[in-house]
């Protein structure tokens, strides 16, 4: 059983899993370039994976078949268990849990060749829907308190097998990253009355200029953060206020999103030469409902620079471009984008 620890100093919880200790690439450098090996994710394979727990299909078969276009399954090798439970209780001043929680994978193609930004915007609309039926599902475990989405591309950014996916975790508190955003979402409306996001989305657009603005359409935009912590840092935002993803009604919502995504990261591999990236998606607590303070986005950080000693040890990061001189780059680039077949 995974087992959750408090630092007594700083409040941060850590995960302890063993489980993850039995994965073969753990401790091992991993190899360069394309592999040609087997793949547990590809068509045919699906007895290599533990059931499917959802599945987009073509074809009315079976979900553990090939067949389908999208398919998630529970993490061989899982950061947190889904059975038992929490257990809380302190050992003198530390404070200790079971590792509960949830941990999947979303496999996000049939196609081995294929990353997430050369798939279809129709296809890339059905990894999203998959994200917001699994954020739904996970949130009536009630022992479960938050739904992290997020996309380790390349082996830089910490990804162990190549064919594309994303994952999900599932756990019993509010990370700490995401607590800090909470509250300094609700000091900023506490003192305004308005979303500090919303604000961020209206004054960006409304910048004649529009200097950190990459890509928007109706629903969406995506921009450079005033204060990056990365080069070439992209957030998405909605538009219009919405604290939490899985809420969003409008499928064509979704649809607007996989087209923005789709060109963000497009632009970001043309001008990076397909860089590796992670992506986060933030949005509001499983318990919190529609907060007016909050506003889901996801945050895409292209894996160009290291973190060090100085960015461990103060939190500071060191970013050598400028948000500005970024998103004129993408913008500019835009014009070398090849025609979509999926829109």
């Amino acid at each position: 059983m995974p087992e959750l620890r408090k630092d007594p100093v700083v409040g941060r919880w850590v995960i302890l899993s063993t489980a993850r200790s039995r994965r073969p690439t753990n401790f091992v450098p991993a190899t360069r370039g394309k592999s040609t090996g087997f793949c547990p994710f590809c068509p045919g394979n699906e007895d290599k994976t533990p059931p499917a727990v959802y599945a987009a299909r073509s074809d009315q078969g079976p979900t553990n078949a090939p067949g389908w276009t999208v398919r998630v399954v529970p993490n061989k090798f899982p950061a947190l268990q889904i059975e038992g439970g929490l257990d809380r209780h302190g050992e003198g001043l530390y404070d200790r849990m079971n590792g509960v929680g949830a941990h999947e994978v979303v496999i996000e193609s049939p196609d081995h060749q294929l990353e997430l930004a050369d798939l279809p915007v129709a296809h890339i609309h059905q990894v999203l829907l998959a994200y917001r039926e699994r954020i739904i599902d996970l949130h009536k475990d009630k022992r479960l308190r938050y739904v992290l989405i997020f996309k380790n591309h390349g082996e830089q950014a910490g990804a162990t097998l190549e064919h594309t996916h994303s994952q999900l975790i599932a756990t019993p508190i509010i990370p700490r990253v995401l607590q800090e955003e909470l509250e300094g979402a609700r000091r900023y409306y506490e003192l305004k009355e308005r979303c500090v996001f919303c604000d961020i989305v209206h004054q960006e657009t409304a910048d004649n200029n529009g200097r950190r603005v990459v890509a928007m359409n109706d629903r969406f935009v995506a921009l450079e953060p005033f204060a990056p912590r990365f080069p070439f840092e992209t957030w998405i935002l909605p538009r219009r206020h919405d604290a939490s993803y899985q809420t969003t009604g409008d499928p064509a919502e979704y649809l607007e999103l996989a087209a923005l995504l789709k060109d963000t990261l497009g632009r970001l591999n043309r001008a990076l030469d397909r860089p590796p990236y992670n992506f986060v998606l933030h949005t509001a607590p499983v318990s919190d409902g529609d907060l007016e303070y909050y506003h889901w986005h996801l945050e895409i950080m292209p894996n160009l620079t290291r973190v060090a000693g100085f960015e461990m040890g103060s939190g500071f990061h060191i970013n050598p471009t400028p948000p500005e001189d970024a998103a004129q780059y993408l913008r500019e680039i835009a014009a070398e984008a090849p025609a979509d077949p999926g829109r």
